[in-house]
């Protein structure tokens, strides 16, 4: 949970840092099959906190790099985490807050939330967040955005991708535990093969995907949790997976 309601849960580099290690633990931890991230109190993340903009805008070139490659960071591993994330978008996202909707894999979103790409706002760009947010809502809606800085409803963001289910606030919870539950009904190894899946999909040549997927299948069917899936099935039961 993003817990610093004060600043409308702004990141800054403590919270990069944390938010980074929190999501390294839970990807090495097989007691745990799915993530859900979520922002405390009325909004999900306003983006970067502006007293750690006052301090970054001070750095030399050098330094704004290294900061930056460790927000980069911080989103590749959330959107590389071998569990399903699950947003639970509680409230606003803006600026890198979006970015951060963007790294889950399921969103479900409070119908009151807005959304805006506001960095033109400040005179800079989502740069970093741009890796994540462009393949989620395509090239024709970032250059209307990211250009604009407008902001946008959470049934836009529901429309353009961004987001997958918008409901009221106070069925936030039961939707996001709905997702959960379907989650669960999922072999383990097999969600995580699917996320990575779709990760090399954007990252291999047309013959080096096919080649992988072949072989990704073959290896899934000889599995110990492929056979008792599909074992499970003709069998007409619910699969036990380790």
């Amino acid at each position: 949970m993003l817990n610093r309601p004060d600043v409308y849960n702004a990141f800054n580099e403590t919270q990069i840092e944390e938010l980074t290690d929190c999501f390294l633990k839970l990807s090495e931890d097989d007691t745990i099959y799915a993530v859900v991230l979520t922002g405390k109190g009325c909004h999900f993340c306003a983006g970067a906190d502006l007293n750690w903009m006052k301090k970054v805008a001070g750095y030399t070139r050098e330094q704004n790099i290294e900061d930056s490659q460790k927000m980069a960071h911080m989103f590749e591993t959330i959107n590389t985490c071998s569990k399903p994330v699950v947003g639970r978008i509680n409230g606003s996202a803006f600026g890198g807050g979006v970015g951060l909707v963007a790294v889950c894999d399921y969103t479900v979103c409070n119908d009151q939330a807005v959304f805006a790409f506001s960095e033109v706002n400040l005179g800079i760009v989502p740069a970093v967040i741009s890796r994540y947010v462009i393949p989620k809502i395509g090239t024709s809606h970032a250059r209307a955005l990211f250009t604009t800085g407008e902001r946008f409803t959470a049934a836009k963001a529901c429309n353009i991708g961004l987001v997958h289910e918008v409901c009221p606030l106070e069925e936030l919870d039961e939707k996001t535990e709905e997702k959960v539950k379907f989650l669960k009904s999922s072999g383990p190894q097999a969600a995580k093969a699917a996320k990575k899946l779709i990760q090399k999909w954007s990252e291999l040549q047309a013959d080096e995907f096919r080649n992988y997927t072949v072989e990704l299948i073959a290896d899934l069917r000889a599995s110990e949790e492929g056979k008792e899936g599909i074992k499970a099935f003709l069998e007409k039961r619910k699969p036990v997976w380790r």
